[in-house]
């Protein structure tokens, strides 16, 4: 009986844990989704995983979001058949590791604005990988990003809370 309420435990565990682990990035914080921002040192120093979620905020039809690839990113130019998000709150899930593009697809706000992001997604099960390096997208202006310690303290948050929930499971499998 106990081995298969264990089993049911960590089986419950394997579902939720990993979404419960998953951290908003709201791109830009305060500022949001604008021109005349510099992305990569908003993106300098944080760890995103596969689970975790981008949030753009911008005032509805001021902006778009379009995924891109690393040359549309380059050129500011969205393949013909993209679909712009345009809800003013988007919400993307990072569903896979590796390199991510987004710009802005109004006017000419990726080319004179810096209206654009790019990050490196790292896969959910390598919390200790190392920061990604974005030192190929030119920096609009000078300035450090948010430190190394801060990425951190989310893995540390994120082992805590896992732990945290496996303690009070195993707990109610020994009561």
């Amino acid at each position: 009986m106990a081995s298969s309420q264990l089993f049911i435990i960590l089986s419950v565990l394997a579902i939720f844990v990993p979404s419960t682990l998953a951290t908003d990035y709201v791109v830009g914080d305060d500022k949001g989704w604008t021109i005349n921002f510099d992305y990569q040192a908003w993106a300098q120093g944080k760890l995103f995983y596969v689970g975790d979620n981008l949030v753009f905020n911008y005032p509805k039809g001021a902006h778009t979001v379009l995924k891109v690839n690393g040359t549309g990113f380059q050129q500011c130019a969205a393949p013909l058949d993209s679909v712009p998000l345009t809800s003013g709150k988007d919400v993307i899930n990072l569903a896979t590791p590796g390199r991510k593009w987004y710009i802005c697809g109004v006017a000419q706000h990726c080319e004179l604005g810096n209206q654009k992001l790019l990050i490196t997604v790292l896969p959910s099960s390598s919390p200790s990988a190392p920061s990604p390096s974005h030192s190929s997208w030119p920096s609009a202006t000078a300035g450090p990003g948010p430190s190394a310690s801060a990425a951190t303290a989310t893995v540390g948050t994120r082992f805590a809370l896992m732990m945290l929930l496996t303690i009070g499971f195993l707990g109610m499998l020994m009561a």
